[in-house]
């Protein structure tokens, strides 16, 4: 009888947590002995992995960010290098998180111990260097995105597409009617969805901006309604009494007339949930300096990256202003206005580019017979 799989999962920010928690269930489900240990959250820890280092104390954002924990960050690695030496599992899986993973990967690639990595870097938008370091420790790639495929395979890296997790047909545990009386909202006026970013570091510069310019559109339109899609993890000052706070984001992008949204993961799901949004994001002067040198490519957010056009207004560092993102919403959150109806129609483009349901499924199958099999 074979021995049961074991897995390093190393997820260190709120979605990849939620990434890994779903694959976890699939590869349990092919294979139900198997067992989990690893970096992440409290979804991957439900879905019976043993949490080495939770992704609370892992999600930094930019590069002084990076710097100024940096000593805490080398205990973690040693942490991690000895923890994999010593469990010795079947295959190590990386999820996201390329500043901390591909730094992993360099440092128990002497251990022979084969690395699947899912939710590949961004390389086609900066640091292309990292594929150097991919093709030389990874031995299985898995792409949530076609244009992803392509790319790394015209790089020299051998990188299987399974689809994007937004494809999954998503079960919502509550009723649009149920969340409105949760929230005592009403389907009279306009509702705006804030979505200030899933780390704190990003939250604190962008709360101000999101606070203002709320403001500005009261002044619009007094009767407008305000709920906050706030990450677990993260705290908000001075919320507003008015505001009602969500932290299944979610459930607040199906019910939302339109969202104000840090540049990231969440701009992808509300295409998918089709709902109207100005994207924005702001770094330390510093690390913004850094980035523009770094990038290449014409987009932040994933929607206008995925359509290779701007679908939509992105707001970035200085431009991101009060005024000017309050006059971008304006026409969003009213139903009636061509400019919403427009950017509607421009997401079915994007949705459909996800692929079908079953992503982690695949993934899961792709990983157990890599692991089993090899290049068999």
């Amino acid at each position: 009888m074979a021995e049961p799989l074991k897995f390093f999962l190393v997820a260190g920010e709120p979605s990849g947590d939620l990434h890994g928690g779903s694959l976890i269930h699939s590869i349990k489900n092919i294979e139900p002995n198997s067992s989990f240990m690893g970096h992440g959250g409290n979804t991957m820890r439900d879905a019976g992995m043993n949490i080495i280092e939770h992704s609370d104390r892992l999600a930094i954002m930019g590069f002084l960010e990076v710097l100024k924990h940096l000593p805490r960050m080398i205990k973690i690695m040693d942490k991690t290098v000895k923890t994999i030496s010593n469990a010795k599992p079947d295959r190590i899986i990386l999820i996201d998180y390329p500043g901390f993973n591909l730094r992993l990967a360099k440092n128990i690639f002497r251990l022979g111990i084969p690395i699947t990595y899912f939710i590949l870097p961004q390389a086609w938008a900066w640091k292309e260097k990292r594929v150097e370091t991919m093709k030389a420790m990874l031995d299985q790639a898995l792409s949530i995105f076609p244009f992803e495929e392509e790319w790394y395979n015209l790089k020299g890296l051998p990188t299987t597409y399974v689809g994007h997790p937004f494809a999954e047909h998503q079960h919502v545990d509550e009723s649009s009617k149920s969340f409105y009386q949760r929230h005592q909202l009403t389907i009279k006026h306009p509702i705006l969805v804030l979505l200030p970013g899933s780390r704190q570091q990003e939250v604190d510069r962008h709360w101000p901006i999101f606070l203002k310019t709320v403001a500005i559109l009261m002044g619009f339109n007094p009767n407008l309604q305000i709920i906050v899609g706030k990450a677990p993890n993260v705290k908000l000052l001075n919320v507003p009494d008015f505001f009602k706070v969500e932290e299944n984001a979610r459930k607040a992008m199906i019910v939302g007339t339109a969202a104000l949204v840090s540049s990231g993961t969440a701009t992808l799901e509300c295409a998918v949930e089709r709902t109207p949004m100005v994207v924005c994001y702001k770094l330390s002067y510093m690390s913004w300096l850094v980035a523009k040198s770094m990038i290449n490519v014409n987009y932040s957010s994933m929607v206008n990256l995925i359509a290779n056009e701007e679908l939509v207004p992105e707001f970035l560092q200085n431009e991101m202003k009060p005024k000017i993102i309050a006059i971008a919403l304006t026409p969003l959150l009213d139903t009636k206005s061509k400019k919403r109806e427009t950017m509607l129609n421009r997401f079915d483009k994007v949705r459909k580019s996800l692929g079908i349901p079953g992503v982690y499924d695949r993934a899961a199958e792709a990983i157990i017979t890599k692991t089993k099999y090899g290049n068999d």
